[in-house]
């Protein structure tokens, strides 16, 4: 968003101040993991393309980037505007009036809000594919890069006590695999862009609906800090219109990111010998967050973003069981062939709507 609604140098420079630096590694460490996993990213290309059989190219130049916390920081602030940018003016136009004064005031707090929540989250990413470039950058004309959060990756494998080759080499699996969902289904980025966009555009910025949004988030906020795991503070704010469009793409997330376990976990005992313990130990962390984490993560809807890991690998497992790799590959077609929220817990249901002719009489 412009200066009137998000102060986004105060949102990289609070996230960069709140955010702690990671495990303590040497110089010659650090060195040799940024190498590794640019190495490994690459040599995962190889792997993914053809067990997916997607055509997408080969990741090149600045295409694959290992950053620390404030450098993914600083990417995700620049790629977030850069998607927000263009709905502002739309916004703006239904907006209340308001004072310049209150404007600026405005901008500062949501910009501390922003860079707190970007601090929260550069401590648990491992890896992700910037689907919005940088601030500035037309999203037609530059394709995402890869982006490796390499302080996370160690702290996470030393926390489980994995090996770090195999690890690191089955998180680049996992990552790689979406920027060849994205390099080889042309119509993806562009797709998800406009749903996103769709959805913010169905704000409503009156002061009458965004007093009622607060009293739910409010009250999201209560019921998640007594324990209430449904409590979602994503949920209470959002308008009904807008929770179509979230059905929508919440289906589409479970279905790149369990699409990304299921190669993980179908290539890794190939070229990672401990995959097993990885995944059993990798399952487990995700499911034991500390008391203050859990909240958060119930409040900022990561709980949901959880199980489209879960959901999303039983569907395409499901899929492909029935109807075979090629079955599932359908789903790229066009935006219709994506599954359905529904669908994405009901395999079968999206192979009769999509693939009836393959499967077993």
């Amino acid at each position: 968003m412009n200066s009137s609604m998000v102060d986004w140098d105060l949102a990289v420079t609070t996230g960069r101040k709140l955010v702690s630096p990671g495990p303590t590694v040497t110089a010659a460490e650090a060195r040799a993991t940024v190498s590794q996993l640019r190495d490994f990213a690459a040599e995962a290309h190889g792997h993914v393309a053809g067990f997916t059989r997607l055509d997408a190219p080969a990741g090149g130049g600045d295409a694959v980037v290992v950053v620390d916390r404030p450098g993914w920081i600083q990417a995700n602030a620049s790629g977030f505007r850069t998607v927000l940018e263009p709905l502002v003016e739309k916004i703006q136009q239904k907006k209340e009036r308001s004072s310049p004064v209150a404007d600026a005031v405005g901008s500062k707090v949501t910009g501390v809000q922003t860079g707190s929540l970007l601090a929260f989250l550069a401590t648990k990413v491992l890896g992700q594919y910037e689907l919005f470039p940088p601030y500035g950058v037309d999203p037609t004309d530059k394709p995402g890069r890869l982006l490796l959060v390499a302080p996370n990756i160690v702290s996470a494998e030393r926390e489980m006590g994995v090996d770090p080759r195999d690890f690191r080499l089955w998180v680049c699996l996992h990552e790689e695999t979406h920027r060849v969902q994205f390099g080889g289904v042309p119509w993806l980025a562009g797709h998800l862009i406009a749903e996103i966009h769709d959805y913010l555009a169905l704000a409503d910025p009156s002061a009458g609906q965004a007093m009622k949004r607060f009293a739910a988030g409010l009250g999201a906020v209560v019921a998640a800090v007594r324990g209430d795991e449904s409590a979602s503070l994503v949920d209470a704010v959002q308008t009904d219109e807008q929770r179509v469009v979230f059905d929508r793409i919440t289906a589409l997330m479970s279905l790149l990111e369990g699409h990304a376990d299921h190669v993980m976990d179908d290539v890794g005992p190939e070229i990672v010998p401990t995959v097993d313990v990885i995944r059993e130990r990798f399952d487990k962390r995700r499911g034991e967050p500390g008391a203050v984490d859990g909240l958060a993560r119930r409040l900022l809807g990561l709980d949901a973003k959880l199980r489209q890991y879960s959901e999303g690998r039983s569907f395409v497992s499901g899929v492909v069981d029935l109807v075979g790799r090629d079955g599932f590959n359908r789903v790229w077609t066009d935006p219709t062939t994506l599954p359905t929220r529904d669908e994405v817990l009901d395999a079968p249901a999206w192979c009769r709507r999509v693939a009836p002719d393959l499967l077993p009489a």
